[in-house]
């Protein structure tokens, strides 16, 4: 388990934490057979991904959405997030440890299939293509799409020559005799680009009208005098932000979040936004992309994942947001 999660925190952090989640749980298909425990784990990617999506500019959709918004820079997010967002993977993974279900060792069936030649090129050129990104934005000014459609083209091309390979040395892939471009566009989920599409489009309705912006200036009125121990009232309205982007999907939490405050780029409260919404989202499945896709891949039901999970991502989530404070009030300021 301490394998998965920590290849989900680092992965979500280079590939995001939705293509994490969809690549893990594909290979908890191959390796584990008895389903309860593969509900396990699938929650356990769910909180360890969303963790490590939070602290990485193409981790998680939010992140992003603050990068491009140019409310967050790269050097800044994972200076303050990195830390937090490890605590928030690690007590969680450390208390399921304990859990009965994981004790003892997985006896994964043997594979038949054979192994793709090229499988481990064409992987290394995918994760460096990803990483380019941050990059190609930094030195070129350009929006970040620009550099992920150009990374998309040239994993593309490479990869239709090296299908022509294969195709020339009859090798059985299964999908050599396809396009490997037009199989992986058959892999797209629609529905869930349409959700966002749907979510966003409403949230930018409500911020046109300017009800996202009086809701934000009614939660820090209420908030701003009140001072709890290392809690300020921008800190309760962020840490609030948390659970309703658990409730509401952190995707239009942030959005709106992006019209309810005017501070400057990299102000602390950006972070708190990053870390909160990327990963209160864990502590129900439908809260976050990672969630989402976990919940169809899994058949996960909605009510095992608050009876199981939503404790362990709860205490998670309360862990990295106390030190994200700490660490910013009394040792990155």
């Amino acid at each position: 388990m301490w394998i998965i999660c920590f290849l989900a925190f680092i992965l979500s952090a280079i590939i995001d934490n939705l293509t994490a989640t969809i690549v893990l749980v594909t290979i908890l298909q191959k390796l584990v057979k008895e389903r309860t425990l593969k509900l396990w784990y699938a929650g356990m990617i769910i909180v360890a991904a969303n963790a490590g999506g939070a602290w990485s500019p193409i981790g998680d959709i939010t992140t992003t959405m603050l990068w491009i918004g140019e409310k967050v820079s790269i050097v800044a997010l994972i200076k303050y997030l990195i830390i937090p967002s490890l605590v928030c993977m690690i007590i969680p993974t450390y208390v399921a440890s304990r859990y009965k279900v994981f004790q003892g060792e997985i006896d994964p069936p043997k594979n038949t299939e054979k192994e793709n030649p090229y499988g481990s090129l064409i992987l290394k050129i995918g994760l460096i293509s990803i990483v380019f990104v941050p990059a190609f934005k930094i030195f070129t000014g350009l929006p970040p799409y620009v550099g992920m459609m150009l990374s998309l083209a040239v994993v593309a091309t490479i990869a239709e020559f090296l299908n022509n390979s294969l195709s020339s040395m009859k090798f059985d892939s299964g999908h050599s005799h396809h396009s490997p471009i037009h199989y992986a566009l058959t892999k797209i989920e629609m529905p869930s680009i349409l959700f966002f599409l749907g979510i966003l489009m409403a949230v930018g309705a409500l911020e046109a009208l300017g009800i996202v912006f009086g809701v934000g200036q009614w939660m820090v009125s209420t908030f701003e005098n009140v001072d709890w121990v290392i809690f300020g009232g921008l800190d309760i309205v962020v840490f609030v932000l948390g659970f309703l982007s658990a409730a509401i999907d952190n995707v239009p939490l942030v959005a709106a979040s992006m019209g309810m405050f005017g501070e400057a780029v990299d102000d602390p409260l950006w972070h708190g936004i990053a870390y909160a919404a990327g990963t209160g989202g864990s502590m129900i499945i439908i809260g976050s992309a990672a969630g989402v896709v976990a919940m169809g891949m899994e058949k996960i039901d909605f009510m095992w994942y608050l009876k199981k999970i939503a404790f362990l991502a709860f205490i998670g989530y309360i862990a990295g947001f106390i030190t994200f404070i700490l660490l910013r009030d009394f040792v990155l300021n």
